[in-house]
């Protein structure tokens, strides 16, 4: 096992004792309180409490310096099974973990963890005692509904990290104070990108002229690569027949993600949760020959997934969204070639945004799955073979694939260190032979194609949060919806100032011009506030030299430079995706 696996089990060993301590002084503490559940995660632990009045701030002050004295205390965690009915007694006045009672199988065995007079419900794995919890810190509290359902009781959950020293912990909380810094929520706000509203509805995103255009370069260069990689881009429909879901498995496997029907003229309609079933409505239009395949067909499609109010978060989950879409239909004998390129368009395009650090996952058959063992074996292997022959390391995430087939999912990580789950590369025998999809080979007869779903940069919504939380608003020069803004001394610069704008636009610059009523250095100071990369200041000594006195937001001052130095500065910042 290697030290970086070793360290993640440490990590979850401590964070889930951590929880189990956290629940103990809070039931000792609030002796009214009920237990929920309280897991580890990623970066911490939660405890879930049914109580009847909020946890405050000070609460968790208070609960954090209780849970030192049990820390202190080095209490042993003790491994205990039950008979089901003593577990039953024991949690008689506990109603949500009778209910997880309930759901364990008859014949199995209730076991318990216990420390000092507190004993939970639980599987482990724990620290071998309380004293093992070297360093720990309670972070906030939330609502959460019971095991997610808006129709189950409210819960108080509590949130906390844990680490094996306090370094770590403290490289952990600086972490949190700068991701809260580039929440792209916030920067959202400030920077004039896009906004949410009650009255629409959450998860539904309404994007401004500055957050309109940095997408729409986004957009742009995606279909200029799509192009150059051989895709052919298309246009499919909103919504479609329920036929259509139904034959694609839709209906059957991601129902609880679809929005309701729609009835019209006697039949029921639904708005698209995905473009696949489109695309292959497309491909099936013709008879098609094995001469042209490949076929690539792709589009930025937008589609709509029912999400719990409870997760639906900012850009990086919504309920409609614009996804980054592609079908590859293809031989057996090209699906090799055809995955490697397609992660070849993949680190290409994360590279260009300012991505080098990945983390791979090959994902497998699912619980809720079609198709046959042997189908998926052989898609499976293809996929693995594929990463094994780029010397690409990957990690199993066992039952992590699609409804449909095994994929590949890949994790870019961002400026802070932080993992964000973009793209994916799918297998799929499932659709071409439900809609019945065949090529003429050459032997003149009629064959089943192949079909590869691929998102790169998933959706557009989530792609854009992660580029903003990555640069913290300051987009490089090529994706900044403004480039440069000019800022006129006095109201007789104003003249050259707005010439000098249609100039630098003349040459495909974003450029603004501030010639309000403010100061010159509060009109820096607001395009620093912006993230603006170029303020270019204009007072007699510039008009006179046809130049700009060129400020950075980084703070640094270049002096005046001639006007075409500027464009020429610029141009080859945008060319070189700097």
């Amino acid at each position: 096992m290697s030290q970086e696996t070793d360290l993640i089990e440490l990590r979850q060993r401590i964070r889930h004792s951590a929880a189990h301590v956290m629940a103990d002084v809070v039931t000792t503490m609030f002796p009214e309180a009920k237990l929920g559940i309280g897991p580890p995660t990623e970066d911490g632990f939660y405890y879930d409490f049914l109580v009847e009045e909020p946890f405050s701030e000070q609460d968790l002050s208070r609960i954090e310096k209780r849970m030192r004295r049990v820390v202190q205390q080095n209490h042993t965690f003790e491994f205990h099974e039950y008979p089901r009915d003593v577990a039953e007694e024991m949690n008689a006045s506990e109603p949500l973990k009778m209910e997880i009672i309930d759901e364990i199988p008859e014949e199995e065995k209730i076991t318990t963890y216990k420390h000092g007079k507190f004993e939970d419900l639980c599987a482990g794995p724990h620290v071998e005692s309380t004293g093992r919890i070297p360093a720990f810190k309670l972070l906030s509290v939330a609502g959460a509904y019971w095991r997610g359902d808006e129709n189950r009781p409210m819960l108080q959950r509590i949130y906390g990290t844990a680490f094996e020293s306090k370094d770590a912990l403290d490289d952990h909380l600086h972490k949190i104070e700068e991701a809260k810094k580039r929440d792209h929520r916030l920067l959202g706000r400030q920077l004039d990108l896009f906004s949410i509203h009650e009255e629409t509805g959450p998860g539904l995103i309404i994007w401004h002229p500055k957050g309109s255009r940095t997408r729409g370069i986004v957009e742009d260069f995606w279909r200029e690569q799509h192009r150059q990689h051989g895709y052919e881009l298309i246009y499919t429909p909103h919504i479609g027949r329920a036929s259509l879901w139904e034959t694609s498995g839709h209906l059957g496997f991601y129902k609880e993600n679809m929005y309701a029907a729609i009835e019209m003229e006697g039949q029921d309609y639904y708005l698209k949760p995905m473009n696949c079933p489109f695309h292959v409505m497309y491909y099936r239009n013709d008879l098609r020959s094995y001469r042209e395949l490949p076929m690539r067909i792709g589009e930025l499609g937008a589609v709509y997934r029912y999400e719990r109010g409870g997760v639906v978060q900012g850009l990086l989950r919504v309920r409609g969204m614009t996804q980054d879409d592609a079908h590859i239909f293809c031989r057996p004998d090209q699906v090799s070639d055809e995955v490697n390129g397609v992660l070849d368009l993949t680190f290409f395009l994360m590279s260009s945004f300012g991505f080098s650090d990945y983390d791979v996952m090959l994902s497998t058959r699912p619980e809720k799955a079609v198709g046959e063992d042997d189908q998926w074996e052989l898609a499976t292997e293809s996929l693995r073979a594929t990463l094994v022959e780029r010397g690409i390391e990957y990690q199993i995430d066992e039952g992590g694939g699609a409804f449909y087939g095994p994929k590949i999912d890949i994790h870019i990580r961002d400026a802070i260190g932080r993992l964000w789950q973009i793209t994916t590369v799918q297998f799929d025998f499932n659709l071409p032979e439900r809609f019945g999809l065949t090529y003429i080979g050459e032997d003149g007869k009629e064959h089943r194609p192949y079909m590869v779903h691929r998102a790169l940069l998933g959706t557009m919504e989530r792609f854009m949060g992660v580029l903003i939380e990555h640069y913290a608003g300051a987009f490089p020069v090529w994706l900044a919806p403004v480039q440069a803004v000019v800022i006129p001394i006095a109201d007789r610069h104003v003249e050259y100032a707005q010439d000098l704008k249609v100039r630098l636009e003349a040459s495909n610059v974003r450029v603004d011009v501030d010639d309000g009523n403010d100061r010159m250095n509060a009109k820096i100071r607001n395009a620093q506030l912006q993230k603006v990369p170029y303020m270019l200041v204009i007072g007699d000594r510039e008009i006179e030299a046809g130049a700009a006195a060129v400020r950075l937001r980084s703070g640094d001052n270049l002096g005046a430079v001639p006007v075409d130095e500027i464009v020429a500065r610029i141009a080859e910042e945008v060319a070189e995706k700097a």
